[in-house]
């Protein structure tokens, strides 16, 4: 069986980190290592991740002072010891099969990535009930046996973080940058490191993986119950710090780009760099 590293960054997580750790110990896929990072936590976070290394000898936890989720997860890419890395954030959940469709849709398609998406109702669902100040909502658990998927060797073709013109071929779209939507082989997650010291760290990481993935296997499975926090990383920032962390990725993911070819950098500018310069006049404007 194919082992999978779980990164996970924690910072003050404590009234969500249970569920996350437990959605991995009720994977199917159970040959997995799930590397907790804590990121100078100060409330009961880290108290909790020790639970769980009594509890299961896959759990390894690292620490290391306040320096954010990029630093976090950079550092637990030095210990990974799976054949693929897959990334969870501490206030989500992964579906049940996760691991196991990923993984045996890699070996199947010989992929370096399996893409999926995240649970649409689950979040929105959370999203009114917080308006409403009514508590969270349980994610629906379907078991899935047969699945539509799309493998490709042209990622740039499917990757976007554009909004959709009317009209188009949504079905195979890769929409978004973030870390939890991929499993990844190891020695292309090796490749890409996130920017520290900034939000938005993993666009630069997304163009990274961009340039060096060879084969994509593309699925629409909701596989993530991506949980509508108003304290994460990057809720909780200012306007201003979302301008300077815009700007300074902006820059390294042009430089990045550099050395692509026409076609790469072309589809990048159009489906990246493009709204992104849109969310950066709009957050200027607000300032």
């Amino acid at each position: 069986m194919n082992k999978v590293s779980v990164i996970i960054p924690i910072f003050n997580v404590e009234k969500f980190l249970c569920r996350a750790l437990d959605s991995l110990l009720v994977q199917s896929h159970q040959d997995w290592e799930a590397i907790m990072v804590d990121d100078g936590s100060t409330d009961h976070s880290v108290s909790i991740a020790q639970q769980y290394l009594e509890r299961d000898k896959r759990f390894i936890l690292i620490t290391q002072e306040n320096q954010g989720q990029a630093v976090a997860r950079n550092n637990a890419l030095k210990i990974v010891s799976g054949d693929y890395v897959m990334y969870l954030d501490p206030d989500d959940m992964f579906h049940p099969q996760a691991m196991e469709i990923c993984v045996n849709a890699s070996l199947r398609d010989n992929s370096d990535m399996v893409t999926f998406t995240y649970d649409h109702f689950y979040r929105t669902l959370n999203k009114w009930r917080h308006r409403l100040h009514l508590g969270n909502t349980k994610p629906r658990s379907k078991h899935y046996k047969n699945y539509s998927y799309f493998v490709t060797e042209n990622i740039f073709e499917h990757a976007t973080e554009s909004t959709y013109p009317q009209g188009i071929n949504r079905k195979w779209k890769v929409k978004h940058c973030q870390a939890w939507r991929c499993l990844l082989k190891t020695d292309l997650a090796r490749k890409a490191r996130f920017a520290e010291g900034v939000k938005y760290e993993d666009v630069p990481w997304w163009g990274e993986i961009l340039l060096n993935v060879k084969r994509t296997t593309i699925t629409k499975l909701p596989l993530y119950y991506y949980y509508p926090n108003p304290d994460s990383f990057i809720m909780s920032a200012g306007i201003e710090e979302h301008i300077r962390s815009l700007k300074v990725i902006l820059k390294q993911t042009d430089e990045l780009f550099e050395k692509a070819t026409p076609k790469q950098r072309n589809a990048w500018n159009a489906n990246f760099r493009k709204p992104y310069n849109k969310y950066l006049e709009k957050k200027q404007h607000q300032a």
